[in-house]
């Protein structure tokens, strides 16, 4: 049973990654960025195709991280300087990834049998190492949006208008936010191929769904907080998220019903606070 636990919870943390990649564009930036997909498979592509010409497995988290970061710059190249729109600007990314993974690979997917990676057999090691990087990206990520630069992406986020009458870079914000939020998929990707044991070309499709019902989750334990406890809120929000699809793999589903599973939770989880706002617009004019 505890194997179990341990073994959940460290996916729920990788996935945990992505989420908080996902939360710089949707929360803070306030950008529909569908990029996510492609850099988590490729920051896996490449940690693989870097471990196996025998580079060291940490080294190929980093690499993966500034590889992805570049996915990020594309898609704001292709927002702030030809003016497409945010989603679009994403999915032309995406799909142009997947053709770009594909040359990197070599082929659909890469097995990391016998080789080296940041995990062992060992399901409570496994968790330590996937909490502490958690853990260094969370402080990281809490100490940077509280600088003047952070500062200003989150100005961009809130309103772009006013931030760019107070001088603000906006288009440059923008881009980097984008860069360092791919870039954290790509991590995310990175660890999940080396916890697989393999990369496949097809391992991003839907991740973006998991991210947003990650958010929510977490979103819905924390209300009014501080950013640190919103950045904790999404990690909680991602291994919960695991847990129930664990849970309703374990009563029966069949799991070839998972992505469909998913969209729904994600839908209802999204539209849930539009509807309680509504109820309570409607309460008040009534009351009115």
């Amino acid at each position: 049973m505890n194997n179990i636990i341990f073994s959940t919870c460290s996916q729920g943390l990788i996935y945990a990654i992505l989420a908080l990649g996902v939360y710089i564009t949707f929360r803070i930036l306030n950008f529909a960025d569908m990029t996510a997909e492609g850099s988590l498979t490729l920051g896996g592509g490449v940690c693989a195709v870097l471990i196996s010409h025998g580079v060291s497995p940490a080294l190929s988290l980093l690499v993966a991280g500034l590889v992805g970061s570049l996915a990020g710059l594309i898609t704001g190249f292709f927002n702030t300087k030809l003016k497409i729109q945010d989603i679009l600007a994403g999915i032309l990314t995406m799909i142009a990834l997947y053709s770009i993974n594909l040359r990197i690979m070599g082929k659909a997917n890469i097995s990391l049998l016998g080789k080296i990676t940041v995990f062992k057999n060992s399901n409570i090691f496994n968790f330590n190492v996937c909490l502490i990087i958690c853990a260094i990206l969370l402080v990281i990520m809490n100490l940077f949006f509280k600088t003047e630069i952070g500062l200003a992406i989150r100005a961009t986020g809130d309103n772009p208008q006013m931030a760019k009458a107070q001088g603000i870079n906006t288009n440059f914000n923008k881009i980097l936010a984008l860069m360092i939020s791919n870039s954290l998929c790509a991590v995310s990707g990175a660890l999940l191929t080396q916890n697989n044991g393999y990369a496949d070309v097809n391992m991003g499709t839907g991740v973006i769904v998991i991210a947003l019902s990650s958010i929510v989750i977490g979103e819905a334990f924390v209300k009014k907080s501080s950013f640190l406890f919103k950045l904790v809120a999404v990690i909680f929000g991602s291994i919960c998220y695991k847990f129930i699809i664990y849970f309703v793999l374990n009563i029966g589903m069949n799991p070839s019903d998972l992505k469909l599973f998913t969209a729904l939770v994600a839908a209802i989880l999204l539209g849930v606070p539009s509807v309680r706002n509504n109820f309570k617009f409607k309460g008040a004019r009534k009351n009115a």
